[in-house]
């Protein structure tokens, strides 16, 4: 492990000690409501058939506040199914998903979306027509819209103006936070692999996430943007307090970077621990990593 991928990790994970600490206190900005304490997410044995195959077979973790959590597994181990029944992309057969402590199992994704636990989204083709601006302006929710009335009366008119300013504003932030300002005016089918990667997570950004699951967010992504983007993951951690779940294949990226780690086959978690613990358990390496680690 690198010394600046080790300082990176602890860095995160006093962000998250922090966060754990402050718990008691934390209040729902978007209901003002005191949250529970204890994890952000609790995942309990939750169970996904299609046409009879398992996907996923009463899989339990959690996900601590403020944390950086990896999810692995061999093609097939049910991780993106998981993401989706989490997400509410997905209804589930049985099992329990609470997010700090309220049930959210089998609410439609824009409810969960509500809620703050947010999963990134490859962009849609009809929006790779779009540009980077107008992708980015379309993320945040309860934009009023212009109906006729606001567009006949000054009072409402200049509100959804003063709301599209506010917007705006929030994007280019969000925009020049991941370094792809000068993008702004590129269509979005006109990105590089990783650039759409960047989009993708400034877009989820822009949802006022608590926390936020990202599917191989660095897939395709060259070296120099994905440390840019786990710079800014890390950054995000510290500064905002987001908690993190992804989905990924390079191992060394998951141990270097995450504080725990989840590793699924056939639909179940086989072991959750420290990257150091997971990566020296002799299950995991028989059923999954092998001699690679």
């Amino acid at each position: 492990m690198s010394d600046d991928a080790t300082a990176a990790r602890a860095a995160s994970a006093d962000a998250a000690a922090d966060a754990n600490a402050d718990e008691a206190g934390d209040v729902d900005a978007r209901t003002g409501e005191e949250r529970t304490g204890g994890p952000a997410l609790e995942v309990e044995d939750l169970r996904k058939s299609f046409a009879g195959l398992v996907a996923v077979d009463g899989a339990t973790f959690s996900v601590e506040r403020g944390s950086l959590t990896g999810l692995i597994g061999p093609n097939g181990a049910g991780k993106s199914t998981t993401f989706n029944c989490i997400t509410g992309v997905h209804d589930v057969d049985g099992g329990t998903v609470r997010f700090f402590g309220e049930d959210v199992t089998g609410l439609r994704t824009n409810r969960v979306a509500e809620r703050g636990l947010v999963r990134t989204f490859q962009i849609a083709r009809e929006l790779e027509e779009m540009t980077v601006l107008e992708n980015l302006m379309l993320a945040p929710g309860d934009q009023r819209g212009e109906t006729l009335a606001q567009a006949v009366l000054p009072g409402l008119r200049d509100g959804v103006r003063e709301q599209e300013r506010a917007i705006r504003e929030e994007v280019w932030e969000t925009l020049e936070l991941f370094e792809i300002d000068h993008l702004a005016d590129e269509h979005a089918g006109n990105l590089s692999g990783g650039q759409r990667k960047l989009l993708e997570l400034s877009r989820a950004l822009l949802t006022d996430p608590d926390m936020l699951l990202l599917d191989e967010p660095f897939a395709g992504v060259n070296p120099t943007l994905e440390e840019k983007l786990l710079d800014r993951i890390h950054a995000l951690q510290r500064e905002r307090g987001l908690t993190f779940l992804l989905v990924e294949h390079d191992m060394d990226l998951i141990m270097n970077h995450c504080e725990h780690v989840i590793v699924m086959h056939q639909g179940q978690v086989l072991a959750e621990g420290p990257p150091e613990a997971v990566r020296d358990d002799e299950q995991v390496i028989d059923a999954y990593l092998g001699e690679e680690i």
